[in-house]
């Protein structure tokens, strides 16, 4: 099956196992690749990494050495909806449409972890592929709506586009109450947010520009 798959899915399910490994091995010198917030002044000479622009890419093939099923969930993801997905649009289209949901996604952690510093919350790095996997989902619903899917836990098949409805609530709801600590919720959001905002414009449809006859699939 892996030799089988199309050549940006494996590549990036190769890149990020070989990270994993390298944290392994390496642990903390790689901690400047992790999405740090942007510390205020006052903070920010006692704190031991702060935000970089680099760390919006490289956050997202990095994972908790702790916890191998964080990265075992997003690359089994990787695998459900990315290959189908690039065997849609191809290679260079799928490429760019996993980086800016990571981007994305960085983008808006970003944004609230740091105004939590700023308030008085935690200061934390962020790791993890969830933002680009949210955007893979969300594309897997927009490009195939009515595609029936099997969720993992617990074992319920569904429509594609109902999944990221119902994981796009959760996300949201658990985002805002705080009520799961130690989960990028807003990353993953970000993640859908941009891949959204990427399709629309590929589709030329609001807020993009008017809608066209010739749609990308």
């Amino acid at each position: 099956m892996f030799t089988n798959l199309p050549p940006v899915t494996k590549a990036l399910l190769i890149a990020n196992c070989a990270v994993f490994v390298l944290q392994l091995v390496l642990g903390p010198a790689l901690d400047v690749l992790m999405l740090w917030p942007w510390p205020p002044a006052e903070v920010a000479p006692y704190v031991p990494h702060r935000f970089m622009p680099w760390q919006l890419l490289t956050h997202g093939f990095m994972h908790s050495p702790t916890y191998i099923a964080h990265l075992l969930f997003n690359m089994l993801a990787l695998l459900m909806f990315g290959a189908q997905l690039e065997h849609v649009w191809g290679q260079r289209r799928f490429l760019t449409y996993f980086l800016v949901c990571v981007v994305g996604a960085g983008l808006c952690q970003l944004a609230v972890v740091s105004w939590s510093v700023r308030n008085g919350g935690a200061f934390y790095p962020t790791v993890g592929a969830s933002g680009g996997v949210f955007g893979l989902l969300l594309a897997y619903g927009m490009l195939f709506p009515n595609q029936r899917v099997m969720l993992l836990i617990p074992p319920v098949p569904m429509k594609a586009r109902t999944l990221v409805i119902v994981y796009g609530v959760i996300e949201l709801v658990l985002g805002i109450t705080g009520t799961q600590s130690g989960v990028a919720h807003f990353a993953h959001l970000g993640g859908m947010l941009f891949g959204w905002l990427l399709i629309r414009h590929w589709r030329g449809q609001p807020p993009f520009g008017g809608r066209r006859v010739r749609r990308v699939v």
